[in-house]
């Protein structure tokens, strides 16, 4: 029959396809880091303990995300260096957390714009390193998430959220980080710790903060020539027509799921820009299983999100308060298998980050079974966009092979 497949190539299709899925969920156990989760689910117990004490669980996301961003970006190294990056990126993160929660309140149409702008710059970010970049990207999670969780507190019945709290949750949870990385520096009489650790597994230290091309801290090899023109050093830090078409695309996705996500107000539609920002590939130059791994996590996190958050449905009083406060320990250890497994397996952490944050940003609205379709559809929207943005990124990549 026209059409059909024999039995052979239906078998060697399955196997192709069982192939394909273990590369996805295949691991590499140099990239598991696990004294470094340990030691971020005692200092998240902090935050947990004090804001549950305090009532006022809503700043628990920003707490949580600061410490994981110091906790991932931390590689080790001089206590000097460490310090001074976490530093600059705890405050850049909280500027960012102000930007997002002062706009939780406004027009949707600033929400688009903020999303374009600051997932711009993060893709741009490539030009300047793998490791800056990886961080950078972590920062854009974390401001959609932020326009997230502030458009639901605000359009919604719960808690009240105050921006000044947010961000110093945020660099509070940072300082936690700091605080340890100063009494372990301390006790070891002001030594440094051992050597930066690599970026990914098999990269072969700290070099991951200079640019393609470059040596590491970005000096030229010594020589006899004439002087470099300066313009020409700024013209190399910028990334190629390709590269730069990619970001901008990549950007332009992410505000279509914003106004998506907050101009239709649509319920729960905020998981469309979050997943959509947790699916995207990051770049024109990763590879495509990458960029699988990227999608998958990002499904099987929102999945187990969406089944975590229907347990309060149906709940009042005192059940709904104890499940609540267990599903905040649930996010709370979903980040930090993220922290253990990031270069173990891509796709089991971007389905930790996924999960945790899908879970913290949700609770303080009311669920119940019938939105359930819902968020399995936004859910949905958001892969789709990233799965275009992969197909884009593959034709881009081709036209650029094919120039001379």
């Amino acid at each position: 029959m026209a059409g059909s497949s024999t039995p052979k190539e239906t078998s060697v299709i399955r196997k192709e396809a069982v192939s394909e899925l273990s590369k996805v969920f295949g691991v590499d156990a140099r990239g598991l880091d696990l004294p470094r989760a340990i030691l971020f689910l005692d200092l998240a117990l902090v935050p947990l303990v004090v804001f549950w004490a305090i009532g006022h669980e809503q700043y628990l996301l920003s707490a949580l995300f600061g410490l994981l961003l110091a906790v991932l970006d931390d590689r080790g190294g001089s206590f000097e260096h460490r310090a001074a990056r976490v530093s600059v990126y705890a405050l850049i993160g909280a500027g960012l957390t102000a930007w997002g929660f002062a706009l939780g309140g406004a027009g949707w149409g600033w929400l688009v714009l903020s999303g374009f702008a600051v997932t711009l710059v993060a893709g741009l970010a490539v030009a300047y390193g793998t490791r800056r970049f990886a961080t950078a990207l972590l920062l854009n999670i974390w401001f959609i998430a932020a326009l997230a969780l502030a458009f639901q507190l605000d359009h919604h019945s719960g808690p009240t959220s105050h921006t000044w709290a947010q961000v110093v949750a945020w660099a509070g949870g940072a300082a936690l980080w700091l605080a340890v990385t100063t009494v372990g520096w301390l006790a070891r009489g002001r030594r440094n710790g051992p050597r930066p650790t690599p970026d990914a597994p098999g990269e072969d230290g700290p070099a991951g903060d200079a640019p393609a091309g470059e040596a590491p801290g970005g000096e030229a090899p010594a020589g006899n020539g004439p002087a470099e023109n300066p313009l020409a050093g700024i013209r190399r830090r910028l990334p190629p027509w390709p590269v730069l078409t990619f970001a901008v695309i990549r950007a332009g996705a992410v505000a279509a799921a914003c106004a998506l996500g907050f101009g239709l107000d649509l319920s729960y539609g905020y998981w469309i820009p979050v997943a959509t920002v947790i699916a995207m590939k990051p770049a024109l130059e990763q590879t495509t299983l990458f960029t699988a791994q990227r999608l998958v996590g990002a499904l099987l996190g929102a999945a187990a999100a969406s089944l975590l958050i229907l347990l309060p449905a149906g709940e009042t009083g005192t059940k709904l308060f104890a499940v609540t406060r267990v599903l905040e320990v649930v996010a709370l250890v979903l980040l930090m298998h993220a922290a253990a497994v990031r270069y173990w397996n891509h796709a089991l952490y971007c389905a930790a980050v996924a999960a945790g944050v899908l879970i913290l940003v949700s609770l303080p609205q009311p669920t119940n079974y019938t939105v359930e379709g819902y968020r399995v559809l936004w859910t949905a929207c958001g892969v789709a966009i990233g799965l275009g943005l992969m197909l884009l990124a593959g034709r881009l990549a081709a036209r650029e092979d094919e120039e001379p």
